[in-house]
């Protein structure tokens, strides 16, 4: 489970998910009429665009193939007000060792942490105990990356440590349970959100994410997550690109065929009906992809060992809203955090009551008077199927419960969301380490292990976060497990 450091700030750090790979606005080079490459790689989000531009650079002939019409992946960097905002990853999370980081200090990127002071506020205008939260939720941070002897659900780990520190701490308020449930409830929501769970207890206790030293959260702010993607393609600041590889968008893979004879190779078709054939193939499709089509997508279909993996990892969803007002009515450089009073979910009509699952507020670097609202789990998947006006409204409804009573809140200028989870090319947002990822302690390394021909020469490679054992779920482990596969190949000859 991601780690927490004690500051206030990095109450997020561990929590915190980004999504693989970012939206590409730049210019790039049409695919050629050679049909045969050495290596075919499908999809471009973080890990396939870093496999390319890997073997591309290194002088191989690289043919990538993205069924989106933008490069990026899960991620997906739109225009906005007077900027940009992220509607997938939002920072950079840590510096060292990051292959992203480094990517920017590199090219001399100007990149900006992001600090938050948290803020509470209380759906019955109550006023929250900010001091006891802050330090209970201090002290169970510590517990998120914690491996129990015996694995156990999150929530219920979580609770267990709270409890007995209440007990030793605050006695008392042992006797004030509506309090208790509250908080529960706020740090519940608070890992579902980042995790992209329904429910802190679909998350292990020994989750084996391990955090990257540095800045949790550093923001590529009015550059854009695109950038990083640039950066890869060569084409920041007007660069001329890489001549070895050719790219195509908006075409979608649906066969993949290999041969396990040491002098075959692979078979690329795609919808449109064109067919590639490479000596190779690097696949960094989503996990949600691969458990929806991985029976049809390849031929001879997958191994156990694969299809376990699959079945067993984790997909988690998750909605980002965006609004522009005409002005920043909020308090500058706070996170706000809602805190939900049981009465006032019970009085939620049914078709509102996914307002309730929404835990915070924050404000995207990107671009001027702008929040964003994000929503994980089962309730994102509902909100992405309901209309835009309604959502707008809901939205706008729920910030002015919550923050209007000493503001006006004006009607925003503008409006953007997600949709990863109705996208058939993402179908969700992010792995996480699932209750029963003990018993299958191997299951990413399974998915990320090549098919190799009768001659051990590797065909039918796998690279995305979700075959990270230790950094899945971020921009920054997807392009590792893309540089680990170039390299293999570039090994292997």
């Amino acid at each position: 489970m991601s780690q927490l450091q004690s500051t206030e700030m990095s109450y997020r750090a561990l929590l915190a998910v980004a999504l693989c790979g970012a939206a590409w606005a730049a210019s790039v080079p049409h695919a050629s009429n050679s049909q045969s490459y050495d290596t075919i790689v499908i999809g471009l989000g973080s890990a396939g665009t870093t496999a390319a531009s890997t073997l591309a650079r290194a002088g191989r002939r690289v043919l990538a193939l993205e069924a989106q019409d933008r490069v990026g992946g899960r991620v997906h960097t739109v225009p906005f007000g007077d900027g940009v905002v992220e509607l997938g990853a939002e920072w950079i999370h840590g510096t060292s060792p990051n292959r992203v980081y480094d990517a920017a200090v590199q090219n001399n990127v100007t990149l900006l942490p992001q600090d938050f002071e948290l803020a509470f506020y209380r759906s019955d205008g109550g006023e929250p105990n900010t001091a006891l939260m802050k330090e209970l939720f201090k002290f169970s941070s510590q517990f998120f990356h914690g491996s129990p002897p015996t694995p156990q659900p999150m929530g219920q780990y979580i609770t267990q440590r709270i409890y007995e520190y209440l007990k030793e701490r605050h006695p008392a308020v042992l006797a004030d349970q509506d309090f208790i449930d509250e908080f529960l409830r706020f740090v519940d929501l608070y890992i579902s959100e980042y995790e992209a769970l329904t429910t802190w207890n679909d998350l292990s206790s020994n989750c084996k994410f391990l955090k990257v030293e540095g800045h949790p959260y550093v923001s590529w702010h009015r550059h854009g997550y695109k950038t990083f993607f640039e950066v890869l393609l060569n084409t920041y600041n007007n660069g001329p690109g890489l001549p070895t590889l050719d790219i195509k968008l908006s075409t979608e893979v649906t066969r993949v065929a290999w041969s396990r004879a040491a002098d075959g190779n692979v078979t690329v078709t795609t919808a449109d009906g064109a067919t590639y054939t490479a000596d190779n193939v690097i696949v960094t499709v989503s996990l949600g992809v691969l458990k929806e089509r991985h029976e049809t997508l390849f031929s001879p279909q997958l191994n156990q060992e694969k299809r376990t993996a699959i079945d067993k990892i984790s997909m988690g969803n998750k909605h980002k809203i965006v609004f522009l007002f005409p002005h920043a009515w909020w308090p500058k450089g706070q996170e706000f955090d809602f805190i939900w009073n049981k009465e006032d979910i019970k009085n939620l009509a049914d078709d509102e009551k996914w307002l309730s699952e929404i835990v915070e507020i924050i404000t995207p670097m990107g671009t001027s008077n702008a929040i964003t609202i994000p929503i994980c789990g089962e309730p994102a998947i509902l909100v992405e199927s309901l209309p835009d006006d309604l959502v707008k409204q809901k939205c706008l409804q729920l910030l002015r419960r919550f923050m209007g009573r000493n503001v006006t809140i004006p009607e925003p200028i503008a409006f953007v969301r997600s949709n990863w989870h109705s996208n058939p090319y993402t179908r969700g947002g992010l792995t996480y380490d699932n209750v029963i990822s003990p018993q299958y302690p191997t299951v990413r390394e399974d998915l990320g292990a090549p098919l190799t021909d009768s001659s051990g020469r590797p065909r039918v490679l796998f690279a995305g976060e979700a075959t990270n054992p230790t950094h899945f779920s971020t921009v920054h482990g997807a392009s590792e497990s893309g540089y680990r596969e170039a390299n293999r190949l570039l090994q292997s000859h």
